[in-house]
């Protein structure tokens, strides 16, 4: 069973764009399905965890909105950091679900039970991924892999309940 769930965040999160406003504030377009799916994981008990390689504040800004304290940026070597989270948490590998799009988590995914990524992630992650998403990254994807999850292991509608108060036939 899923109890942790490692997020990427250019490319998965959002559209993998990097929008610069007038005065160089980076700006990133989130979905609200993605929110809305990181509202049902954690209501079916799954800790969220996002790990970038990037720095930006749109992206605190975004986790503190959906509440997400486990929140890591400017990782440049991702699976050295996970494998050490993992180990000081106590996580097993089939314990763990991630979700990217890019060669820069393929090392990290290796590391977990269940691999996501989105529609438009790169050739390669989409030939080492459990589960294509049918959507692109900012798009959804992340709310599909949750899906995804949920309902493979029988908590989607429990944890749809928990988070909504909505009961799903």
């Amino acid at each position: 069973m899923i109890r942790l769930l490692v997020l990427d965040v250019d490319g998965t999160l959002t559209d993998n764009g990097i929008y610069y406003d007038s005065t160089g504030n980076e700006l990133k377009k989130f979905a609200a399905k993605d929110g809305a799916g990181l509202m049902i994981a954690r209501a079916a008990g799954i800790r969220v965890m996002i790990c970038t390689g990037r720095e930006c504040e749109a992206v605190r800004r975004r986790a503190a909105d959906l509440k997400i304290t486990d929140v890591y940026q400017n990782v440049g070597r991702k699976a050295d950091f996970l494998h050490t989270f993992l180990q000081e948490n106590g996580y097993a590998k089939e314990e763990v679900a991630y979700c990217g799009d890019d060669v820069n988590d393929l090392a990290a995914m290796a590391l977990c039970g269940f691999v996501a990524c989105p529609a438009d992630a790169t050739d390669i992650i989409r030939s080492r991924a459990d589960y294509i998403c049918p959507q692109r990254g900012g798009e959804g994807a992340v709310r599909g892999a949750v899906e995804k999850i949920l309902t493979e292991d029988g908590r989607w509608k429990d944890a749809v309940q928990a988070a909504f108060g909505v009961e799903l036939d």
